[in-house]
C-alpha cells in the first residue's frame, strides 16, 4: 500500500463504526504516539477492545495491525521533529529498564538487517568499490560519523578517497566537481535524511558516477537515485539516531573490501606497520 496512510483514514472516516471512528480519531490527531503502540494499548488508550483495534487495520486494507503500525511507522521516520522523538520515545518506556530495552533495541535492529540485507546487493556494491577509479564518500550530520569512519579505513585500503566536505550546499559539489563515469560515489543517510546528500547523489549519478546508498529502507530518498542500496534498520532511541546496524554493515563492506584486495592491501600494511612503528604513532603497553 503506497498511499499516505492518514489519506486513507480520512477518506474513509464516515464508513467506520462509532469504535473505529475514535481509533482513527487518535491516529489522526497522535499518529507519532500511535505508531509505537501495540493493539492492545492503542484499543485502551481509546476505549475499544484490541479486536476492534486489528479489525480496523483490515478495514483499511492492511495485513494485519503490524502492517499498519509499520506503514504508520514508515511515514512518520522521517517527519518527526527532535521535541516529538523526545516525546514518543518517553512514551514508549515508561518505567521500564532504559538501558535494557535500548541496547535489546540495538540487537533487533541487527539481526533484523541481517535477514534483510540483499547479499547479491552486497556483493555488487564490494565488486563496484573495488573497481573504482576514485572513491566519494558523503554522509552529513549524525551519519557523517558512519561515513568518516568509513572514510578512515578506506583511505588506507585506496588510493583515491575523498570525504566529501559538506559544510555548504558549495562546499558538496565542489569536492565532487570532477566526479564522473568510473567513480563511486558512496552517500549515507538515515532520518531524518539530508537534502544536501540527496543533492550531491544526484548530482553524481546524473555525471555518469556508479552511486551506492548506506540507508534505512526502500522509502528513503537515496534508494531510487541509487545503483546499489545496502539497508540497515535505524531507529530513534530518543532523540539520537541508532547507527549500531549502519556501523556493523559497514564493517561487513570494509572486511569484504579488504578480502579483495588480497596481498596488496597486506603490502600496504606492512608499510604503515614501519611507518608506525618509527613515528610511534600508537603507545606500546607494558606487557
Amino acid at each position: 500500500m503506497n498511499r499516505d496512510i492518514l489519506t486513507i483514514i480520512r477518506e474513509n472516516m464516515d464508513t467506520f463504526s462509532k469504535g473505529q471512528k475514535k481509533i482513527a480519531g487518535f491516529i489522526l490527531e497522535s499518529y507519532d504516539k500511535a505508531a509505537f503502540m501495540t493493539a492492545s494499548r492503542l484499543g485502551k488508550r481509546v476505549g475499544v477492545s484490541e479486536s476492534t483495534v486489528v479489525r480496523f487495520a483490515s478495514e483499511l486494507g492492511y495485513d494485519g495491525y503490524p502492517d499498519m503500525q509499520r506503514s504508520l511507522q514508515k511515514m512518520i521516520r522521517n517527519r518527526l521533529t527532535t521535541i516529538q522523538r523526545i516525546e514518543v520515545t518517553n512514551d514508549r518506556l515508561g518505567d521500564q529498564d532504559l538501558l535494557s530495552m535500548v541496547i535489546q533495541s540495538d540487537m533487533e535492529k541487527l539481526r533484523v538487517t541481517l535477514e534483510e540485507l540483499d547479499r547479491e546487493s552486497f556483493d555488487r556494491t564490494v565488486a563496484a568499490i573495488v573497481s573504482a577509479k576514485k572513491i566519494y564518500i558523503i554522509g552529513v550530520r549524525s551519519s557523517a560519523a558512519i561515513a568518516a569512519f568509513l572514510h578512515f579505513y578506506c583511505n588506507l585500503i585506496f588510493e583515491n578517497v575523498v570525504l566529501v566536505s559538506a559544510n555548504t550546499a558549495s562546499e558538496v559539489f565542489e569536492s565532487l566537481l570532477r566526479v564522473g563515469e568510473g567513480d563511486v560515489v558512496i552517500g549515507v543517510s538515515f532520518p531524518r535524511y539530508s537534502s544536501r546528500t540527496v543533492q550531491a547523489m544526484s548530482f553524481a549519478r546524473d555525471r555518469g558516477a556508479t552511486t551506492i546508498a548506506i540507508t534505512d529502507s526502500e522509502a528513503s530518498p537515496l534508494a531510487p537515485i541509487s545503483q546499489y542500496a545496502l539497508m540497515a534498520r535505524s531507529d530513534m532511541a530518543s532523540f539520537v539516531d541508532s547507527l549500531v546496524a549502519p556501523l556493523s554493515l559497514v564493517n561487513a563492506l570494509l572486511v569484504a573490501v579488504s578480502r579483495r584486495k588480497g596481498d596488496d592491501l597486506s603490502r600496504t600494511f606492512h608499510t604503515l606497520e614501519q611507518i608506525w612503528e618509527e613515528y610511534s604513532v600508537y603507545e606500546k603497553v607494558p606487557e
